[in-house]
């Protein structure tokens, strides 16, 4: 595992490389290659996450280091999914580091694994750590697309029409992208939630125990499903939908780190994160 986990970071800083490159000079080579990279670099590490399956006979995610392996591998294939549909080519200069700095900081965390490992063998902690890697990282995109569309924001409404403005694509494709985005995300972030639920009900004997990380998946839950229901009723569109991606995926990196250093309950039982 451990040689497949240094080439997929050699390639995803690689891609990163090809992108900024691409950001500067536009050509469409660059992109080209930088995708190429990075679809390598996701090759690398699906083979590393299948290879940690199939070692401890469950979806890996016993401790930090495994985790963040199983978010930037999530984060890199939801991202060429939405690449394949939106076409959004700059989104790669985030995509592509943000994976690189998960995975370098995967690659320093300790290896070992807690002892007990019967109560991952479950097909709801399976769905659960499926479901919500997979919406959050759509969830993290989001958050970039949300980014972009600032800058962009920022300069048309300036008439700064400079570095960005030339560069990043107009403001309806990139409402359009973070709307599928965070659709995609919170009907994963929805399914881990429900089995993350049923889940505890079969260990602890309660759907809810008022644990740190449900509270604050909960918020984070609430937070996007506002999102929508503005959208959908006031049609909270461009500038506030932008704002309030970025606001939600800073509550996800808290529920991620935070309340996990910070705050005691059930998931740090079983896991040394």
């Amino acid at each position: 595992m451990e040689p497949a986990i240094v080439a997929t970071i050699f390639f995803y800083l690689l891609s990163t490389a090809f992108y900024f490159a691409y950001l500067v000079s536009q050509k469409n080579r660059l992109h080209q290659t930088g995708v190429t990279v990075l679809v390598l670099g996701f090759a690398c590490h699906s083979a590393a996450v299948v290879y940690g399956c199939i070692d401890l006979g469950h979806v890996p995610a016993e401790n930090l280091h495994q985790t963040l392996v199983l978010a930037g591998w999530a984060v890199v294939g939801v991202f060429l999914a939405l690449q394949a549909r939106f076409k959004l080519r700059i989104l790669g200069i985030y995509a592509a580091p943000l994976a690189s700095l998960v995975m370098v900081m995967a690659f320093f965390l300790p290896r070992e694994p807690v002892q007990v490992k019967n109560i991952f063998n479950s097909v709801w902690l399976a769905t659960h750590i499926i479901a919500i890697f997979i919406g959050e990282a759509a969830l993290a995109l989001a958050c970039g697309v949300g980014m972009l569309y600032l800058v962009q924001e920022h300069a048309i409404k300036t008439k700064h029409h400079g570095f960005f403005f030339k560069r990043l694509p107009s403001l309806d494709l990139l409402d359009s992208t973070g709307y599928a985005c965070i659709v995609t995300g919170f009907a994963l972030l929805s399914l881990g939630l429900i089995t993350g639920f049923v889940y505890a009900k079969t260990i602890w004997g309660r759907f809810l125990s008022w644990d740190p990380k449900e509270v604050w998946s909960g918020i984070t839950w609430l937070i996007y499903a506002a999102l929508l229901h503005q959208r959908l009723t006031v049609g909270w569109r461009g500038r506030r939908a932008a704002i309030m991606a970025i606001v939600g995926f800073a509550v996800i990196l808290f529920t991620f780190f935070g309340v996990n250093f910070l705050l005691q309950g059930h998931h740090g039982e079983f896991t040394r994160w």
